[in-house]
């Protein structure tokens, strides 16, 4: 299961000569100092704010539907927000390689759309009665409904990008949402087993969070007619980037507030889903305290024992840190393989991405 993966180069080893010039790059930048990014990384949807615009009026006239249900559903869905990192990837990716057609921003509101589906599915999946700080999908309508609506997402997706006639795009589409799938498979057959390990889990993350990252950054340099290095390191900028994306999502949920986060927290210990940091607090803790995360996931939550003691001990252990370090390697990793890319607004926006991923609080 997790063949091909080790440490911190792990997304890189299917491409040698790749991984040979991105690692040599990062050890350039590391024994050298580089100039400060110029852009904030809060601001790095500022070159794409007209495009994204655009995006949600594709979204709001692809979500519409003379079925009243549909149309309703999909208002909320749109309404409910959501940073929109996936169309801006794709906008800004797209830009820097010279492209601003309006497939720019059809394609945009594609991998938002994929997005959405995969969210209301796996809130169906997890019994999740909260997203973005209101009821979930299903909470308001019921499961009936809204799998079958994640299925009209999904199929009206592709129907979207089935007009641009790019079969390239398409075989990209197709094989990111097999691998989703596949890793919603993966992680189900996981589920309650507190000795999952970290291969295992990254692989987990690399199909349910990575991959779409990829896709949208891939099809940005398609879009540009990349030559197919260029584009093999948009693909694996967005790969590393979805796997920071995804260690920093494990910490917030073990440390941030439901206020904050817009959904219930320790929500994946409650599910009984074992994250990085509990795994490594499985593998250094003692034995008592492996024996309470155990009794954690067998009881659907937290077995006698309070959120609060569960933080202290990776406070104690000091898991959640090493997994925003892990987070941070994986960003560096994605700000490396844009070195070949000349200087541009999109080109600052970009690893501008990379850096806000990891100070997120969000």
């Amino acid at each position: 299961m997790g063949a091909g993966l080790a440490r911190s180069s792990m997304l890189i080893k299917r491409s040698p000569r790749t991984c040979d010039k991105i690692i040599a790059v990062r050890n350039q930048l590391t024994n050298s100092s580089r100039e400060p990014n110029p852009l904030n990384p809060q601001d790095f949807l500022k070159p794409v704010e007209r495009d994204l615009a655009l995006v949600e009026q594709e979204l709001h006239r692809q979500s519409s539907s003379n079925i009243q249900l549909i149309d309703r559903i999909g208002k909320y869905i749109q309404d409910s927000g959501g940073k929109r990192i996936r169309p801006a990837i794709l906008l800004l990716s797209a830009r820097m390689c010279g492209s601003e057609d309006q497939a720019c921003y059809r394609l945009g509101a594609v991998m938002e759309m994929v997005h959405s589906a995969t969210l209301v599915h796996d809130d169906i999946i997890d019994d999740a009665k909260v997203r973005r700080g209101r009821a979930s999908v299903n909470a308001h309508w019921g499961n009936e409904i809204t799998v079958l609506m994640g299925d009209w997402l999904y199929m009206t997706s592709f129907y979207l990008a089935l007009n641009e006639r790019n079969f390239k795009i398409l075989d990209i589409l197709a094989d990111v949402t097999r691998k989703m799938v596949e890793g919603e498979l993966l992680q189900l057959s996981m589920g309650r087993n507190p000795d999952i390990t970290e291969e295992q889990h990254l692989e987990i993350s690399m199909r349910k969070t990575a991959f779409l990252f990829s896709a949208c950054a891939q099809i940005g340099g398609v879009l540009g007619a990349v030559s197919r290095e260029q584009e093999e390191a948009l693909r694996l900028y967005g790969l590393n980037l979805g796997m920071a994306f995804q260690l920093v999502d494990d910490v917030l949920d073990i440390t941030s507030n439901e206020s904050r986060l817009g959904k219930p927290v320790c929500s994946d210990l409650k599910e009984g889903k074992l994250t990085l940091p509990l795994i490594y607090l499985m593998r250094d803790g003692k034995p008592e305290h492996r024996e309470l995360i155990r009794a954690s996931i067998r009881a659907d939550g937290f077995g006698g024992a309070s959120r609060e003691k569960i933080l202290d001990l990776v406070q104690e252990y000091g898991t959640a840190d090493r997994v925003l370090e892990k987070a941070s390697e994986y960003a560096g990793l994605a700000r490396c393989c844009l070195e070949g890319f000349p200087a541009s607004e999109a080109h600052a926006a970009l690893v501008a991405i990379a850096e806000y991923i990891v100070e997120r609080d969000r």
